[in-house]
């Protein structure tokens, strides 16, 4: 409770200092009790030496101090008896005793309220001392708590600049491997297109050398082959897309996460430097009841740590899947050149049997012309032996004629005329037969000229074959892409 006339801020907030003197100086003593008690002014008791107002005055507001006043007896003002002007009743109103009580009162009061004073002011030295060694400490603790806590978050920030620095590489990485795996996907339209137009050109092959043979096979197995390793491609182009977006959004939270804890650690460390004598400090009443937290230590940290687990975690998915796409475009391209290969060599044992083949029937047509050649000089030697057995014929069949007129008896079935007979007979047999034979070689003829037509149709055939396997299939399938172009370096 505060007391008339002085204040307890006064008294604890602003301490004087304390005189070297025992008593305190007048001035300070006035201060001190001015209006602690009622009082009147002592130059109007004193006015009239002969009357003691002011201890009446005093004594009229405490009844207990005054047992013959007005009050006290229960008289008002105007039930009072006259004031009789009497010198001896005036002075004979207490006892000496009375007033020796009333002066060691007073004395033990003194006494009483000086020790109070000096005890109240002993103790509050001390509270001050207390209090002042007990706010250094609070302010000591709250500094080491601030210093602990810029520690924390600079621990927490270099590891989130680690794992960021780490996040961002892989990420890097992982687009690199990303743009190979595009450009080695790209790469395999080439082959692709190469074999098809290969199949393309195959199939302008003509007659019997339009079959499914081995090269035909190869190049579909090329065409499956290509075809298969796009579509692995492809399917680990979408999983390092989805893997980059999901890298890029653990490196955001981690980005985010630095920046917050980098005002924090800006926000703390100024805290942590200021002291009583700084600038900027002020009164902000009230502050230390509204609470804006949202997190405690243990949730702040597991905060910072799921989100490197997390960026730890994608790193470790980017990293396998960077690996599986590594080995993929190591595979796939040992797959397309193995297939490649096995394309080239069925077509170089193709073209040498074609080539085999075509010279074969060149040489056999060679072989049919020249007999069809002997074959028609043959006929033309029969048809002569033919012409030329005409007039032996004409001479016999004469000489059968004529001896027809022989007169009577001379009509002699004599070894002349058997032998002219026989003779007719043998020359129409011969005429026959190589009339006979004649057809034979004109058949003969037709034959080796048929044959001669279809080995000449075969032949071209085989050169049209052999200048679609090797001028059209082989001179494209100069152009298929190196190993490094495969695998998306180049």
């Amino acid at each position: 409770m505060e007391l008339l006339g002085s204040t307890l801020t006064a008294t604890y907030a602003h301490p004087r200092p304390t005189s070297t003197s025992f008593l305190p100086a007048v001035s300070a003593m006035a201060s001190s009790y001015k209006d602690r008690f009622p009082h009147y002014s002592l130059t109007q008791s004193l006015s009239l030496p002969w009357r003691p107002s002011a201890y009446y005055k005093v004594a009229s507001n405490v009844p207990s101090l005054a047992p013959f006043s007005k009050s006290s007896r229960g008289l008002s003002e105007s039930k009072m008896l006259p004031f009789i002007s009497n010198r001896t009743t005036l002075f004979t109103r207490y006892t000496p005793d009375d007033w020796y009580r009333s002066n060691l009162t007073n004395y033990k009061e003194s006494e009483t309220s000086r020790h109070n004073a000096e005890r109240l002011r002993v103790e509050t030295s001390r509270m001050i001392q207390d209090k002042e060694q007990q706010t250094k400490k609070t302010q000591s603790d709250s500094t080491k708590n601030l210093g602990e806590r810029v520690n924390d978050i600079g621990f927490w920030k270099s590891e989130l600049t680690h794992e960021m620095d780490e996040m961002i590489g892989e990420t890097n990485t992982l687009s690199d491997v990303k743009k190979r795996l595009e450009r080695a996907l790209a790469e395999t339209e080439a082959p692709l297109q190469v074999a098809q137009e290969n199949l393309f050109h195959r199939e302008k092959r003509m007659g019997i050398d339009l079959v499914h043979d081995d090269v035909e096979k190869q190049l579909l197995t090329e065409v499956d082959v290509v075809k298969s390793c796009q579509e692995r491609m492809r399917r680990h182009l979408d999983k390092a897309m989805s893997q980059l977006a999901s890298d890029r959004a653990a490196q955001h939270e981690l980005e985010k996460d630095l920046s917050d804890k980098q005002a924090a650690y800006r926000i703390d460390d100024k805290c942590h430097y200021l002291r009583n004598t700084s600038d900027g400090i002020g009164y902000f009443k009230g502050v230390e009841r509204f609470d804006a937290t949202i997190s405690v230590p243990e949730s702040w940290a597991k905060f910072t740590d799921d989100n490197i687990l997390r960026s730890q975690s994608e790193r470790a998915s980017s990293s396998k899947l960077r690996e599986d796409i590594e080995n993929l475009l190591v595979v796939t391209a040992n797959e397309m050149w193995n297939q490649f290969n096995k394309v080239n060599v069925a077509l170089t044992n193709r073209i040498a049997e074609t080539a085999d083949a075509k010279n074969k029937i060149q040489s056999h047509l060679a072989k049919t012309l020249q007999e069809i050649f002997q074959t028609e000089m043959m006929i033309e030697a029969i048809r002569k032996a033919i012409r030329d057995k005409g007039a032996p014929l004409k001479v016999a069949q004469t000489r059968l004629d004529e001896r027809t007129r022989r007169p009577n008896v001379e009509l002699c079935r004599d070894p002349a005329q058997l032998r002219l007979v026989h003779e007719v007979y043998e020359i129409d047999d011969t005429v026959q037969k190589l009339q006979r034979r004649l057809r034979d070689a004109e058949d003969t003829l037709q034959m080796l000229v048929h044959t001669k037509a279809t080995l000449e149709h075969d032949l071209a055939v085989k050169a049209n074959s052999l200048y679609i396997d090797q001028e059209k299939c082989m001179s494209m399938r100069k152009a298929f892409p190196n190993t490094l172009r495969l695998v998306g370096y180049t």
